[in-house]
């Protein structure tokens, strides 16, 4: 069988499974999708902000031509990684083009041969990615489970990296990242978390918020999800940026992100600072949606990642063009991106949805899904 026929037997395979991606434009529908859970992507004043920026230096919207280490550099890039290390009281803090190069780049060069990487089973795709770059062991705990971590934290080889999401991005949960820093640091392991999904929803992060920043190796904050823009940054100490600007082959052959990025970034931290407000309208329509859903809140620290499980994927796919078909955007997850038999509405809250909207959805899902 040539190439391409086996390209096409794959994707015929997958969409008789009823699992086939395809890009779709979704227009004029209501957002329960997105991860802009702020709404900074759609904040007028915000995007305001940004637009005066680059009226004002309209170089700043063109590209860096290459990557940090011939061209890309600039004092703007160096000067909002300034920024970001300060305000997380970190040594360092290293841009980067997106959310899946910064874990690449950490993953791919930080473990080496002998080395073991204890991953949780839900962990970002970008991250086993990574890890198949590396020569290191590759082991995963379950879900959430630290006994089981600990159990195979006795068993590991070599330097041992364990590496977790802070707020997990298909079952909106958050790590025990207190217990986990602690089993850490009791075993010797390097902890690196990544706050894709708690940057703006919890401040400036859950690392942070509990004052752990000490107790973690590196910490990855992407700018794609609340701050409603794009980029990563990793940040630690200055020997680990050190390191992967010499090591990490992600970040050395990866065009540098713009300045306007970078310049945005910290734009996005201080609009949020001065418009908290944002955040507790956040946790007020989480509140609401569960209280619809659920009859009570589920617990203390509620997320916008409200997933709603349908195992039967006909079914799933059934119920989320019927939601769709009153106006609302809704994603099914489908596997491989999540396990078989887990397959998901993934419902994200966003501090613009209207009690009024939530409540409609809500409706709608407990009908169709019972």
């Amino acid at each position: 069988m040539g190439t391409l026929q086996r390209w096409q037997a794959n994707i015929t395979k997958r969409a008789s499974n009823d699992l086939l991606r395809e890009l779709r434009v979704e227009e004029g529908t209501i957002d329960f999708a997105s991860n802009d859970y702020l709404g900074l992507a759609r904040n007028s004043t915000f995007q305001q902000s940004l637009l005066e920026i680059a009226i004002q230096s309209p170089a700043l919207m063109t590209g860096s031509a290459s990557s940090r280490l011939i061209t890309g550099n600039s004092s703007i890039k160096e000067d909002v990684e300034g920024f970001l290390a300060k305000r997380y009281d970190v040594e360092s803090a290293l841009l980067f083009p997106s959310g899946y190069i910064a874990n690449l780049s950490l993953l791919s060069a930080l473990p080496q041969r002998g080395d073991t990487v204890i991953v949780d089973e839900l962990i970002h795709r970008s991250v086993h990615d990574a890890c198949s770059l590396n020569q290191a062991n590759k082991w995963k705990f379950r879900h959430q489970d630290l006994n089981h971590l600990e159990a195979l934290l006795k068993r590991a080889k070599g330097q041992c990296w364990v590496v977790v999401e802070s707020v997990y991005s298909m079952d909106g949960d958050i790590a025990a990242l207190r217990g986990l820093a602690q089993l850490a640091n009791l075993y010797g392991a390097h902890l690196i978390v990544d706050e894709a999904h708690a940057v703006g929803v919890f401040g400036d992060g859950l690392i942070p918020t509990y004052g752990l920043q000490s107790q973690v190796f590196a910490c990855v904050v992407t700018y794609g999800k609340s701050m409603g823009l794009h980029g990563a940054a990793v940040l630690g100490s200055e020997a680990l940026k050190s390191y992967l600007i010499n090591f990490a082959s992600p970040f050395i052959y990866s065009t540098a992100m713009p300045d306007m990025m970078a310049l945005s970034i910290q734009s996005a931290y201080q609009f949020l600072d001065q418009n908290t407000q944002l955040a507790v309208e956040l946790q007020d329509r989480i509140t609401f949606y569960e209280t619809e859903m659920l009859g009570e809140v589920s617990k203390s620290l509620l997320t916008p990642i409200q997933p709603v499980i349908i195992p039967d994927i006909t079914k799933l796919r059934s119920i989320t063009k019927a939601i769709k078909a009153h106006g609302f955007h809704v994603y099914a997850v489908l596997p491989p991106s999540v396990p078989e038999g887990t397959g998901r509405l993934r419902i994200s809250i966003h501090q613009y949805n209207s009690r009024e909207e939530i409540k409609q959805l809500a409706e709608l899902i407990k009908s169709y899904a019972q």
